[in-house]
């Protein structure tokens, strides 16, 4: 044993009965006592005896080797607890942090409707011009893009590509006034009927009549044209 330990462990005997004396000569005295409860009051730690016997505890667990005195308290704050004036930035355990969202939504602008088509397929009774009528294009682009000239013997099923400029039918594209009431003739289909006219499909003819494909009409029938 080193001479440190062995000072330290007589100065730790020397307390320990000077101690034991006290406690003797104090145990004869009467406790103080309350004058309003009538109680014994416990001595507060200011007491010289207690003090003694703190000093005397920490010397005993010095030299054994237990629990260091500390030299200060220190304020640690528990993992979780809010501190005023300290924003904690750890986020919970299980919480996924949520990404920052726009405000503003992103639009994707939808084109207007084509209102002529790509391609189109000619019918009983229909030829070249009254397709351009029919969807305001102009008829020699119509028969330049076809390779066809004008005055030709056009058979159905053939297959027109439709202009997409904006060259327009030149003059006027009604023939026939209309609303009105048409009278079917022999040969007439709503293809042929609607060429008449000029200016109107020949589906718009068939829905307004209740008819369904093939769209067949009898002679002497009367439709509306609207």
């Amino acid at each position: 044993m080193s001479k440190k330990l062995i000072i330290f462990a007589v100065l730790a005997l020397v307390l320990a009965f000077a101690l034991s004396a006290c406690e003797r000569s104090a145990s004869n005295a009467a406790l103080p006592t309350s004058a309003a409860t009538n109680q014994e009051v416990v001595p507060t730690s200011s007491d010289p005896m207690a003090m003694l016997r703190g000093f005397a505890t920490q010397t005993a667990q010095a030299l054994s080797g237990g629990v260091q005195p500390t030299t200060g308290s220190v304020n640690t704050p528990v993992v979780g607890t809010p501190v005023p004036g300290v924003t904690n930035s750890t986020p919970a355990v299980g919480v996924t942090p949520m990404a920052p969202t726009s405000t503003s939504l992103k639009t994707t602008a939808v084109p207007a409707a084509n209102s002529k088509p790509v391609n189109y397929t000619l019918q009983e009774g229909e030829y070249p011009y009254c397709i351009a009528r029919r969807f305001n294009v102009n008829p020699d682009e119509l028969l330049s893009l076809n390779g066809l000239t004008g005055g030709g013997l056009y058979v159905p099923g053939l297959v027109l590509k439709i202009p997409q400029t904006s060259s327009t039918f030149p003059g006027p594209r009604s023939l026939v006034p209309r609303p009105a009431s048409y009278t079917v003739a022999a040969y007439d289909t709503v293809y042929k009927i609607a060429c008449k006219y000029g200016d109107i499909d020949p589906i718009t003819i068939a829905s307004a009549n209740n008819l369904v494909a093939p769209y067949t009409l009898k002679t002497g029938q009367t439709i509306t044209i609207p």
